[in-house]
């Protein structure tokens, strides 16, 4: 098992922007530094807890800090963006990270995004395809290009001038393009077995219950059959929420205080999901009523947290529950207490891994 780090990330709605963004950074560059494998970072532009706007952006910052590790988007939401400034930025940044980039995608699961782009009421799946495809076949292709889609069109064959490169999108340094991740939220996600049927290999979210985290193996297993690939779990990234400290209740008292990040982080995404009808991501099983779904339910039942001892044991509970997978990855939260924030990272892997 490899370790990576996640994202989204939600802070408090008071706390001063320059401030989250600065830890947040700190974060990726701690993780590098302790041998964390990759990093996603998330992105939405109309909320305000979690207020890392542009994920390529932020990546951008971190490109002569992070030595190591892969960088990743996680995700661009594509249905806010246009082709050809996903395409050109893309690669500049494939070029800028010396290709340690991974490329997340999704649609974008924030309403008040897609409110905002004007997308609220449009497919945002069948826009998300068109994009992707867009991307794909600009970096496959060449000058004037002439794509043209429902949504977008892309040409530049009315100023097309090759002797001086007027006219030209860049490709990525990573050919044909760099590894593609899309993030899992769904029970049963038929979007894994499409992913997979691509060659893009799947991230299953850090607030989804074991039960449907395990549901996606199957599905990936049943997109790599259709492309002809073998299925590895190798290939397979699981997001979990783990709070360690050296002692329990240490860890105990972080987690499941009134103002814990933790609970802020689950609080958050929970209005956000009942407000959208998907408050089974919270279940047991899709018959447990809403009324079970509570805050105190959804901390104990999602976040790992203990001495190291403990939190060895409740992954390796969880990972028996769920099956293999190859890169745990970390998912961070704000850092409340800024030594216990960054001490839970050091002991994640500097103990806990070892002993995995």
């Amino acid at each position: 098992m490899q370790l990576g780090f996640f994202t989204m990330p939600i802070h408090p709605p008071a706390k001063d922007w320059r401030q989250s963004l600065k830890e947040d950074r700190e974060a990726f560059v701690l993780a590098d530094e302790l041998g964390f494998v990759e990093a996603y970072a998330g992105e939405h532009a109309t909320d305000r807890c979690e207020n890392i706007t542009s994920s390529a952006m932020f990546l951008a910052t971190l490109v002569d800090r992070v030595k190591r590790m892969r960088l990743g988007t996680g995700t661009l939401n594509l249905p806010n963006a246009h082709p050809v400034a996903v395409a050109s930025q893309i690669a500049m940044l494939d070029h800028l990270l010396e290709g340690r980039f991974n490329l997340g995608i999704s649609p974008g699961g924030l309403m008040s995004d897609a409110e905002a782009f004007g997308n609220l009421d449009a497919n945002r799946n069948e826009m998300f395809l068109e994009l992707i495809n867009q991307v794909l076949a600009v970096w496959a292709g060449e000058a004037p290009y002439d794509l043209a889609g429902k949504y977008w069109s892309i040409s530049t064959a009315r100023t097309l001038m090759p002797d001086i490169g007027q006219g030209y999108i860049g490709k990525p340094l990573q050919q044909p393009h760099p590894p593609i991740v899309v993030t899992a939220v769904a029970p049963f996600s038929k979007g894994v077995t499409e992913a997979a049927a691509r060659g893009w290999d799947p991230i299953s979210a850090n607030f989804l219950m074991p039960v449907w985290v395990k549901s996606h193996w199957p599905r990936y297993v049943e997109g790599c059959e259709r492309a002809g690939r073998s299925p590895d779990p190798a290939n397979w990234r699981v997001a979990k929420s783990i709070f360690v400290a050296d002692d329990d209740r240490t860890a105990r008292d972080y987690v499941m205080a009134p103002n814990s990040p933790y609970r802020q982080y689950y609080q958050s995404l929970a209005s956000k999901l009942a407000k959208g009808g998907r408050l089974e991501l919270f279940k047991r099983s899709r018959d447990m009523p809403d009324a079970d779904v509570t805050l105190d339910f959804i901390c104990d039942q999602l976040v790992l947290w203990g001495s190291v001892d403990r939190v060895v044991d409740e992954i390796q509970k969880f990972r028996a529950e769920v099956g293999p997978f190859g890169t745990l990855l970390y998912a961070g939260k704000d850092w409340l207490d800024y030594d216990l924030g960054r001490r839970s990272m050091v002991l994640m892997a500097e103990r806990v891994l070892p002993k995995l």
